[in-house]
């Protein structure tokens, strides 16, 4: 055994004996049309500094509105995430420095949020494992720094932005989970709407808090705070480090330092940032310029009732209304407009099987490859099923229909005209497929003979020989019954 090997021993020994407790705090925009507080856009890409005003910027004499579709969005998310709803919430100011910070306090939520004591499930193997939601809260998000080699700019279009933050209770015990937690978390969202949960714009953030402990013990440790991660798998991995970073330094008879790391990509390793010294103490208080909130039961119904049905019902309806796999359900249900797509394409062609083997198959390798997101799929559902009533026909086969669809997505021409422009109709004429099989059989006497004395392969090889020579035009069950009539025949 190498030294590579009994390191990777050692390591699988001790994280048996070590327990990671996780908490994860979600930041999330909503889209909104206008801010949290006043009625400034709230729009992505836009020159910088130019979605601002006296409120956002935190002006003398300003005064702050809360914009009730935020509220309302993140009433939404808390029942979706099966939170109670506080039926009397308050602002606060939570008070610190930083330059992204016009006003130098953010308008937040402490001692009474707008929800607690919810819960999200994720699946660990084959039963369900409830993650529990410590609080939603309705915020204001800063504004964006960005540096350069020698300075930095401020772009305060973001300030000011509605932001939930969505806090976890330390229910998760590894990395996987966490991952899993977030991609559960990830598709609720998108099927409620209320976010685009773009994590290149900045729109879905998380941060981790992580620490270990022995198996058997209820202790918690010293927790260590992970930032920088703009990815779910950046999560997935920064845990993974800092797991074994802290293990490592409990090994060794250290102590761990309570702070703030960053997540280091480029070398797949957490540095500090702040140690628990520097931390802020971030003196809330309410904001006087915004009263106590109340709302009723009515309002929360009637919110209630705009919630769609959400992934893991429809990945259970799916499975039995069109007798789906589970894999099968999981991949169509995961993206709400990938399922919205399939029930589509089921009204216009009832054969639900079929269509999911393409969607899951042949589209989304194409979107994979292209890195497109399935909402940005321009190939309506008329058009897709149309394709597949044509390969139903058999006036083409399943590897042209792969071509076409190809084509289809790049160029946007329907299926028909793709078939007809570049004469991809399959050879029906069985004589004129009699003649191609003739000419195959006389070209290869080596595999004609090899088949004779029984190797089944040699039959293959011969039919992609007519495919070849068809440029994939004949049907390949067809040209096998030719073949092996014509070879049984002598």
């Amino acid at each position: 055994m190498n030294k590579i090997q009994i390191g990777i021993l050692e390591n699988q020994i001790l994280n048996k004996m070590y327990e990671a407790v996780i908490g994860l705090e979600v930041h999330l925009q909503l889209k909104t049309k206008t801010k949290a507080f006043c009625g400034c856009a709230n729009r992505f890409g836009e020159e910088p500094n130019t979605l601002v005003c006296p409120v956002c910027l935190g002006l003398p004499g300003s005064l702050p509105v809360l914009n009730k579709k935020a509220l309302e969005y993140a009433i939404k998310v808390a029942l979706a995430l099966n939170c109670e709803i506080r039926k009397t919430f308050k602002f606060d100011r939570k008070n610190y420095y930083y330059p992204d910070l016009p006003k130098n306090y953010q308008i937040s939520q402490y001692d009474m949020p707008l929800s607690v004591n919810g819960y999200l499930e994720i699946e660990k193997e084959g039963k369900n494992k409830r993650i529990r939601i410590r609080r939603i809260h309705l915020e204001e998000d800063a504004g964006k720094l960005i540096h350069t080699e020698n300075y930095s700019l401020i772009d305060y279009n973001r300030a000011g932005v509605p932001l939930l933050e969505i806090v976890t209770e330390p229910d998760i015990n590894s990395p996987q989970e966490a991952y899993d937690y977030l991609i559960t978390l990830k598709s609720i969202l998108e099927y409620l709407e209320v976010s685009d949960c773009d994590m290149e714009k900045g729109s879905l953030r998380c941060d981790a808090n992580v620490s270990i402990r022995l198996k058997d013990s209820e202790k918690l440790g010293v927790k260590t705070e992970l930032k920088n991660m703009n990815s779910f798998k950046a999560v997935r991995d920064a845990l993974s480090f800092e797991i074994n970073r802290q293990i490592k330094i409990l090994e060794e008879g250290k102590e761990i330092v309570q702070e703030t790391r960053l997540w280091d990509e480029e070398k797949g390793i957490t540095i500090p940032m702040r140690s628990k010294e520097e931390a802020h103490d971030y003196r809330y208080f309410p904001d006087p310029d915004l009263v106590i909130f109340t709302v009723d039961e009515e309002t929360i119904e009637k919110i209630k009732e705009t919630i769609p049905e959400l992934p893991h019902k429809r990945y259970l309806r799916f499975q039995e209304t069109y007798c789906l796999s589970p894999y099968d359900a999981k991949v169509l249900t995961s993206s709400k407009y990938l399922a919205d797509y399939f029930e589509s394409c089921v009204k216009l062609y009832p054969h639900p099987k079929e269509i999911s083997n393409w969607l899951t198959t042949e589209l989304l390798a194409y979107l994979n490859e292209k890195k497109i997101s399935p909402e940005n799929i321009d190939l309506v559902p008329e058009k897709f099923v149309k394709l597949l009533e044509i390969l139903e026909a058999k006036k083409i086969n399943r590897n042209t229909a792969k071509e076409v669809l190809k084509i289809m997505l790049e160029e946007g021409k329907d299926a028909d005209t793709i078939i007809k422009e570049r004469n991809l109709f399959l050879i029906s004429d069985e004589s004129d497929l009699e003649k191609i099989v003739d000419e195959v059989i006389k070209l290869n006497s080596s595999s004609v003979n090899d088949y004779l004395k029984g190797k089944e392969n040699a039959l293959m090889f011969l039919v992609g020989q007519v495919m070849k020579k068809t440029k994939g035009k004949a049907e390949p069950i067809k040209v096998q019954e030719i073949l092996k009539k014509k070879l049984k025949g002598g």
